[in-house]
Order: C-alpha cells, then structure tokens, then sequence
C-alpha cells in the first residue's frame, strides 16, 4: 500500500491542459487584447462584435452591392474618403437601402469630432421590420448632418443586431454603456428586447428611446426610458370603440402571443374597454407561442362558441402565424389586429385572406399630408414608408433636438424630461409626459385592395 504522504506530482500533461484552460478562459474574458477592430467599437465578446457595425461590415447582407462591399473594406482600413466614394456608388444602384445611408454618413462624420448614437434592430430575424427602423434614423441623421450637423458636430450612429433577443439585447446595452462615447439609444424594437435592455441603460444613466415597443411596463420605467409611441391604452381602446359602435360586433374571440409582453399589454387594454362597451370574449385558447398552435382548429374554436369578429396579436416575429390564421379563417370572421400587424408581410402573404383587417398605428402617410418627412421619406427611398419610419425618424429627432441643448448622457435626458421639451416629427411634434410615454392620438387603417394589390388605408 503506497504511503499516502508521498503521492507523485500530477503528470505534466494536467500542467499544459490547466494553463491552456486559463488562456482560453482569458481570450474570451478580456476581448479587448486579442480583437482589432475600430477602437470606437464597444468592448464586447466576439460573437456580439458580429453584430456591431459603424460602417466596418455588412449587417444587412440581403442589400449587399460591390459598391458597398468595397465601402465597408475602405472604413475598416481607415480609408473614410474612398468609402465614401463607394456607399456613393452602392446608394446610386439602390438607393432604398437605410444602413448605407448611414454608413455614408458615418464615413463623412468621422474626423470631425462626430457625437455617436446607437441603433438596435432585429437584422436577424426580421429584416424588414429592421430595416423599417433604420430608415427612420438615417432620414434624421441626413437631414441633421445636412443642416450642419449638431451645434457643428455631425452624428454618428452604430448600427447593432439583437435578433429581437433578451439577452443579445443586454449583451449590445452592457457594450453601450460602457462607451462613453455612445449618448443615446434608439431601441429596442420588441418589448421582449426593450424590457430585457432598460435595468441596463437606467442603472448606467443612458438614454434608450424606443421607436416600437408597446408594453405597459415600459411606462414610467425610469428616468432615462422614453419612446416615441403612445401607451398601449390609448391604441386598444379606439379599436375596441370602432368594434362595438361603427361594426356592431360585441362578440369576439382573441388570439395573441404570451411570449410578446407588447401584445398581452395590447389584449388587456383592448378586453377592459371593449367589456366597458358591454362587449365580450369568447374562451377560446390561442397562442401563437405555443408549438402545438393550429390555425384552423383556432378558428373552429372560435366559431363554434359565437364569435362574432377574430383579433390577432402576434409577436413580431410570428406575422407568419398570424397570416396563417387569417387564411384559415377564409372570410368567417371579420378580423382585428394589434399594431404589430401592420407589416408589409402581412399585405404581401395575406392578400385576400386579410382584407378587411382593422387595426390602429401611431401614424399613416395620410394623417399629415402637408408635414415634410413623408415627401423627404418618398424622394429618399423612393416610396411611401409605414409608421415604424416614422416613430424611429421622430426618436433620433429627439435625442438630435436633446443633444442641440446639451451633449453629454446626463444633460440629454434632463432635456428630454423637461415638460417644454419638444421637437420636429414625422406628423407632429414629439412631446415626452411624464412616464416617458409620448402624447398622441392613434389612426386606424384597414386593409382594403387597391388594383392589384392590398394596402393599409386610413380610416375616415
């Protein structure tokens, strides 16, 4: 029996895994030391540095030309002027392309002292909706860079990718706050992202200013939460209205989404006033999360129990879902929506199946025809945008209006909080009540064919 006090060392070879184990440990923890990279970038781990772009890398790759190609190889060398030459050339072949704009605008800005913002999309999983938002941001910072910029400073903006993901969204604010160069926030697009985010930017003082999410626990969140829509209440309740009073339906079965804090918010608001109305819910169960969801027995569901109208309130990211509802329902029900289902999906995939869905939005082409963001928005792109432009347009055109009174993180938000704050949006000017919630009205669209094709069209 060996003596227990002369055990043999371990073998070398537990020595070589141990440091090798500490090395690797190290390059993931201290990211910084082993990336290069634009030293503007925020510190963050490889796999969220993928998602990051100033003008360095393609995020959008469905917008991909050999003009911007050569223009994001040009600013990862440093080489601003050649690439600014060549996101001239892309926008020349496609000019409907947000994140080139703001490349162009980045490349230009960049030895001049520049103030940097950040932006935070769902590239990823809904590219479209990404995209909707990014030309809200690039149509403001091309019309602040244009008129001289900020108090002479132009801006920059950071273009990230959080998948509509809770935890790529507080991987990209833990990189956000700790930039000091990053003064603001627009974002995020989900509620599930945003409501993931904002412990991150009230805890470390930064201004998040989301253009799309609804839900109620974003109100009077913080100091430092604002966003450019109105709260849910105030959208659900002239659906509600409209429902009972102008259709004369008090009879209505639900289907939303329990993985999307913005849609529960938006079915509770729209059941407490359309029982206030004497109208009422049929039991059914369905929930677009859920895997074991089917269309068409939801629809059975609901008519077998006297529905006498169908609402649909998906999550962003399962308009799929929702369109195979209405396709289901092949003209039963007459069809009501949450605001997330205004898409261009929804009148691509839908067609038909969806005509006649009503829903509200914080903003329609129509509303204010004399305002000159749609007309700049029409030239710039070369179409009409829909409501996700026009709120992300009037975020960055707070936080531009914020930065003209102070450029520093704490004097923007104490600007956006003052009760005479206001500043120049896309039908209105954009006023912030005390919640952070801002003050409007909704429009509510129904999608009605026109030709050969359906579209949103505006209520009388």
């Amino acid at each position: 029996m060996q003596d227990p006090t002369k055990r043999k060392g371990p073998p070398p070879i537990v020595f070589i895994v141990t440091f090798a184990l500490i090395a690797l440990g190290a390059f993931k923890f201290i990211p910084s030391l082993f990336k290069g990279g634009n030293p503007d970038t925020p510190t963050t781990s490889g796999s969220i540095d993928t998602r990051l772009s100033l003008g360095n890398k393609i995020l959008v790759q469905s917008q991909t030309t050999a003009g911007k190609q050569a223009g994001v190889q040009a600013f990862a060398k440093g080489d601003y002027k050649e690439a600014v030459k060549n996101f001239q050339a892309s926008l020349q072949q496609n000019r409907n392309d947000p994140e080139t704009v703001i490349y162009l605008n980045n490349a230009k800005a960049n030895d001049n002292n520049p103030l940097k913002i950040a932006v935070s999309v769902p590239i990823g999983t809904n590219p479209n909706v990404a995209q909707e938002i990014l030309r809200g941001v690039a149509q403001a910072q091309d019309e602040a860079n244009s008129r001289g910029g900020i108090n002479g400073a132009p801006l920059q903006v950071l273009i990230a990718n959080d998948d509509n993901s809770e935890s790529f969204a507080k991987e990209l604010a833990t990189g956000f706050v700790n930039d000091p160069k990053i003064l603001a926030v627009v974002g995020h697009n989900a509620s599930n992202a945003s409501l993931a985010a904002a412990p991150i930017y009230q805890e470390k003082k930064l201004v998040m200013v989301t253009p799309t999410s609804f839900a109620n626990n974003l109100s009077g969140f913080g100091s430092y939460i604002f966003r450019t829509v109105p709260a849910i209440q105030s959208m659900a309740a002239p659906l509600a209205e409209y429902m009972v009073k102008k259709a004369g339906k008090t009879t209505v079965a639900i289907c939303y989404d329990s993985q999307a804090p913005d849609n529960i918010s938006f079915k509770d608001e729209f059941v407490a006033s359309l029982s206030a109305l004497g109208g009422k819910v049929v039991p059914t169960v369905c929930d677009f999360s859920t895997p074991t969801f089917n269309s068409g027995d939801s629809v059975a569901d609901a008519v077998k129990k006297g529905a006498q109208a169908l609402m649909i309130a998906p999550h962003i990211d399962r308009i799929d879902r929702a369109i195979d509802l209405a396709r289901a329902n092949n003209g039963q029900l007459p069809l009501y929506g949450s605001t997330t289902m205004y898409t261009f999906d929804t009148v691509k995939n839908g067609q038909k199946d969806v005509d006649g869905l009503v829903l509200p939005v914080p903003w329609h082409p129509d509303t204010n025809p004399n305002n000159p963001f749609s007309k700049n928005a029409i030239q710039r792109w070369g179409g009409v945008v829909n409501w996700r432009t026009a709120t992300s347009f009037d975020a960055t055109q707070a936080i531009i209006a914020g930065l003209q009174k102070s450029n520093t993180r704490e004097g923007l938000k104490q600007a956006l909080k003052n009760q005479n704050f206001s500043a120049m949006g896309a039908s209105e000017d954009v006023r912030f009540l005390p919640t952070g919630d801002r003050s409007g009205k909704p429009i509510l669209v129904q999608v009605q064919r026109q030709g050969n094709d359906y579209k949103f069209v505006a209520l009388p």
